[in-house]
C-alpha cells in the first residue's frame, strides 16, 4: 500500500482530524453506517458489523491505548491486514447496507454507505460506476471487496475516486 494511499484513508478514519483514530471514532463508522441505511442500532446486522470493527481497531491499536497513530496504521495496513480483519469489517457494512441481503447494491445504497464513510456523492457515483463493471446498475459484494482490496494493497482501484477527496466535517 502506497503511503498515499495509507494517508487518505487514515485522514478518513481520524474525523477529529487530531492526528490519531480513537476507537469511539472508528466505532462510530458503523453508527453513521447504520443511521444512513435506517437500520436500528439493535439490529443484528449491526452487532455483527460492530464487532467486526472492534476486531480491526484492536488489530490496528498496537500499543492498546485505544488511539491509532498514522505510524500504527501505516505499520499495519497492507494486504495481511486487510485479508485478517478489515474483509470482515468492510464486508459487515456492505451488508449493512444490502437490506435485502441479495449480495449487491443499488446505486442509491452504494451513495449512503459512502457517503457515511466520509465519500463525497460525486465521488460516491464515480467508485460505483467504475465498479459496475457490467452495467446492470448493481454493485456486487465480492467486487466492492476486492475494490478496496486493490485501493489498499496498490493505492489503484475502481476505489480511488472514494477516497479522492474528504468533505468538510
Amino acid at each position: 500500500m502506497t503511503d498515499a494511499a495509507k494517508q487518505r484513508i487514515f485522514a478518513m478514519l481520524d474525523r477529529d482530524r487530531d492526528g490519531a483514530i480513537s476507537r469511539t471514532e472508528y466505532l462510530a463508522r458503523v453508527d453513521r453506517a447504520a443511521a444512513a441505511m435506517g437500520r436500528d442500532a439493535d439490529d443484528p446486522v449491526v452487532h455483527t458489523a460492530r464487532a467486526a470493527h472492534e476486531a480491526v481497531f484492536t488489530d490496528m491499536d498496537a500499543d492498546h491505548d485505544a488511539r491509532v497513530t498514522f505510524e500504527e496504521y501505516r505499520t499495519w495496513a497492507g494486504h495481511d491486514a486487510f485479508e485478517r480483519s478489515c474483509r470482515p469489517a468492510l464486508g459487515s457494512l456492505f451488508d449493512v447496507a444490502d437490506h435485502d441481503g441479495d449480495g449487491r447494491l443499488t446505486r442509491e445504497e452504494f451513495t449512503r454507505l459512502r457517503m457515511a464513510s466520509s465519500n463525497t456523492e460525486a465521488d460516491a457515483g464515480q467508485a460505483f460506476d467504475d465498479l459496475d463493471t457490467d452495467g446492470d446498475g448493481l454493485v456486487h459484494r465480492d467486487d466492492y471487496l476486492a475494490g478496496i482490496h486493490a485501493y489498499v494493497t496498490t493505492g489503484s482501484s475502481p476505489m480511488a475516486a472514494a477516497y479522492r477527496t474528504l468533505p468538510n466535517r
